[in-house]
């Protein structure tokens, strides 16, 4: 089945640097000018301006591209006063999600580009290592790095079940092959990106990471953990609200796009179970899953046998 083409994201609005190209590119050779930092933020001019502040004071100096996804101008504001030659922002004109990400990717001139979002950034020397083992791995289409959350530096728990992952290692690729990652601590090679489709539409934001790691495996790029790459998160107290549907709506609406149909409905099912048991953050991402169903039917597109094989392994290691 041939993919099903992907609708355009708006053009966006551009500041560029007032003075000129950034990063490594204004380094006298002292950076490292092979990745690009994409960052998405949304109404949080505080915590954008520390990711940058943090990602320019980076012995590597990488180009920044901001993308903003706030309604108002505080965020741009912000980087004009603070960074004025330091970042480009892009402004699509409205809430892009994790399609941001997209927006960004396709700006990017550097061959690999790394995600932060507004509360995390990259450890020294990290960027570079990345960039290291993906010239030396042709085939490694994304790196997922290990996470620190907050400032006592603590293990994201997704550190250690990406490190456990039982799929076997491959002998052309680095670290350990796993079918999820954190989309702010990973680095992705651009051609594979754009190729695979990047983060898709129809998630929008929240768990869009399994359906791009599926994508990109499915069309032969590994996709690999490197406890070595280290990235820190520090989010503000208590998060964003109004997230908990969204999780659960895209895990049943990736089932759909990507895995067996019986998969599919067992995973629908339990929704509408735990709706039905009077479960709100389920009622409504049930809702939402629906409404989104006949468009996710005529993007489906099933993967091949050695990943979906891979994906059942991860799930039996799960189930235990």
């Amino acid at each position: 089945m041939s993919p099903q083409p992907r609708p355009e994201m708006p053009r966006p609005e551009e500041f560029r640097p007032e003075a000129g190209r950034t990063g490594a590119r204004d380094s006298g050779g002292s950076g490292d000018s092979r990745v690009t930092v994409a960052v998405i933020t949304r109404d949080r001019p505080a915590g954008v301006l520390r990711t940058v502040d943090a990602l320019t004071a980076l012995p590597e100096r990488p180009p920044v591209i901001v993308v903003d996804n706030s309604s108002g101008d505080s965020a741009l504001q912000a980087l004009r006063h603070h960074h004025p030659s330091a970042v480009r922002v892009l402004r699509p004109g409205r809430n892009t999600g994790a399609l941001g990400r997209n927006l960004a990717v396709r700006q990017a001139d550097t061959p690999y580009v790394a995600f932060s979002d507004d509360d995390s950034w990259w450890t020294q020397g990290s960027l570079r290592q990345a960039a290291d083992l993906l010239d030396r791995h042709p085939r490694l289409g994304l790196l997922a790095a290990r996470t620190l959350v907050g400032p006592e530096r603590a293990e994201d728990p997704l550190n250690a079940v990406l490190a456990a992952s039982p799929l076997p290692r491959e002998a052309d690729l680095p670290g350990r092959p796993v079918l999820g990652f954190l989309a702010c601590a990973c680095v992705v090679r651009r051609d594979a990106y754009l190729a695979a489709g990047g983060f898709h539409p129809l998630l929008f934001f929240g768990g869009e990471e399994t359906l791009l790691a599926y994508d990109l495996t499915a069309r032969g790029w590994g996709v690999t953990y490197d406890p070595s790459l280290t990235a820190r998160h520090c989010p503000a107290p208590g998060g964003r609200g109004g997230r908990g549907h969204l999780l659960r709506r895209n895990e049943v609406l990736t089932l759909w796009l990507r895995r067996p149909l019986p998969v599919a409905l067992r995973a629908t099912a339990r929704l509408g179970a735990a709706a039905t048991a009077g479960d709100p953050h389920a009622r409504r991402a049930l809702r939402e899953v629906v409404v989104r169903l006949p468009a996710a039917l005529a993007r489906r597109r099933p993967l091949p046998p050695h990943v979906e094989a891979a994906s059942r392994l991860l799930e039996r290691q799960k189930r235990r």
